[in-house]
């Protein structure tokens, strides 16, 4: 969440938290960035790793591991390109995922609410996962046929407005009672740019603050918090009014130099703050979610679903 003038401009991608900060502090100490290029599939991965307290602060972002992909067609409707993104999230999972080699029971929780489009990712992701922790139970892995097989549960805990309950108590007490080794966690976010909006999947190991991303502030989902590793899986939906309207206005006073007398500026903040509770997202934004949240699952499913049935 970065701030400028009277308004807030809300942001929950580590990347253009690191970019907010400005060239003038591009050498910040205790932020690493790595960057790499799939030429072929269009999909720019960036790495940004926070090491220090006072490099966290700097950022608003935990300590730990932020990997962002961009890849600019993931709007459109190409199954073979969404087929090349989930195999190279599924990469970055694995990664990111503590004793990946090993069995392991994984806990997937979908954050959000299925009524909200833009807010449903997490609810629709887990529509589509490969669930087979009461199949191995049962029946055991020779079920599927498998020497290995991870135990893989979902959780989709809807919204306090809904239940009453913070969703960090509901996903507290299942993790009390199944135990699973780690949590994936799903989540819609908010993005500075417009440019990244739907195009854009952050995978992290410092867990998540549900609502964040449009202000409303509920309690972490954070191994410190819940006793295991937490991955979290974002897609930006929404962007922030506000910012849409500064840009623009940024870009026409730049053009028009005419317009930059001190009431129009004071006028401006008076709008922004106006805007600050506003949320915007793309009017196909129901094809994009069902399109985007199965391409998320696939990518799950690649890294920990299956990730033992081809060995």
């Amino acid at each position: 969440m970065q701030s400028n003038g009277k308004y807030q401009m809300r942001t929950d991608l580590a990347l253009e938290a690191r970019e907010s900060i400005g060239e003038a502090d591009s050498e910040l100490r205790g932020v690493r960035v790595e960057e790499y290029y799939h030429e072929e599939e269009d999909i720019r991965v960036t790495k940004v790793m926070v090491d220090t307290k006072n490099a966290a602060k700097a950022m608003g972002k935990p300590i730990g591991i932020y990997v962002t992909m961009e890849a600019p067609a993931m709007v459109e409707p190409d199954e073979d390109y969404h087929r090349e993104i989930s195999g190279h999230l599924a990469e970055e999972i694995l990664e990111l995922l503590p004793g990946a080699d090993k069995e392991q029971s994984v806990l997937v929780v979908g954050l959000g609410n299925r009524e909200v489009t833009a807010d449903a990712l997490g609810p629709q992701v887990v529509d589509n996962l490969f669930i087979t922790r009461h199949i191995v139970k049962e029946y055991g892995k020779a079920a599927y046929n498998c020497e290995k097989m991870n135990q893989v549960s979902a959780l989709e805990p809807g919204v306090m407005a809904k239940t009453g309950m913070e969703t960090a108590e509901i996903v507290k007490g299942v993790v009390r009672e199944t135990t699973p080794d780690v949590l994936i966690v799903i989540d819609a976010l908010a993005a500075r740019s417009i440019r990244r909006l739907n195009r854009t999947i952050q995978i992290t190991n410092t867990g998540i603050q549900p609502g964040s991303g449009v202000g409303n502030h509920r309690n972490a989902l954070t191994q410190e918090s819940l006793g295991v590793p937490v991955i979290a899986i974002g897609i930006p939906t929404v962007v922030d009014a506000a910012t849409i309207v500064g840009d623009a206005l940024e870009k026409l006073l730049e053009e028009e130099k005419d317009l930059t007398g001190v009431k129009c500026k004071e006028k401006q903040k008076l709008n922004f703050a106006e805007l600050n509770n506003m949320y915007m997202t793309g009017k196909d934004i129901d094809a994009v979610i069902k399109r985007v949240s199965f391409t998320v699952s696939e990518g799950i499913n690649i890294a920990i679903g299956e990730a033992f049935m081809d060995r």
